[in-house]
């Protein structure tokens, strides 16, 4: 009786800490927010390619979902040139910033990883800018528009280095992000 009164206490203890933690969600990940913000292969784009309309400040921030927190940053840039000049720029810097190409990758999705976070190019198709909101965009749709995109766990599975989740669903999505 007392081994069942012990393990039904724990089962208490353990459950109440997981609602805790859920419960805090975003809370305190304005930091760490900033910090993926910065990452300067958000900013880097090949020659030609600016910073679309609409999309002039880096779109960043955090979502809580069954207990991952995870912040985001994501950039979108408008490029007269093809796709394969996007993909070899980011395979280059990329690579040369300290990212490593994700092994879990589906293929042709353009990812990296590094320290715990995912880096994804995100090329752009009018029916996904429909879906997002963003209608017609011929400066996104001619060429190759595109986004590219970092993702960062914040919560203890981060401080465990257990990131696999966040760079399995950014990287194992075809050709969409969050």
């Amino acid at each position: 009786m007392s081994l069942l009164l012990s393990a039904v206490l724990v089962a208490a203890t353990l459950t109440g800490c997981a609602l805790l933690q859920l419960g805090r969600g975003c809370e305190g990940t304005d930091g760490r927010v900033r910090e993926v913000a910065a990452l300067g292969i958000l900013n880097s784009r090949p020659d030609g390619a600016t910073v679309a309309r609409g999309f002039e400040e880096v779109d960043a921030g955090c979502w809580a979902d069954s207990g991952d927190v995870v912040v985001y940053a994501d950039r979108t840039y408008a490029f007269p040139g093809t796709r394969a000049d996007v993909a070899a720029h980011y395979r280059t810097e990329a690579v040369r910033d300290g990212w490593v190409p994700a092994p879990d990758a589906l293929p042709g999705n353009l990812c990296f990883t590094r320290e715990g976070m995912a880096l994804s190019v995100v090329l752009l198709t009018a029916e996904r800018l429909e879906e997002d909101g963003h209608g017609g965009r011929p400066d996104l749709t001619t060429g190759a528009g595109y986004s590219v995109g970092v993702d960062a766990y914040v919560n203890d599975a981060a401080a465990a280095g257990l990131t696999a989740p966040v760079i399995v669903r950014r990287c194992q999505r075809s050709g969409s992000s969050r």
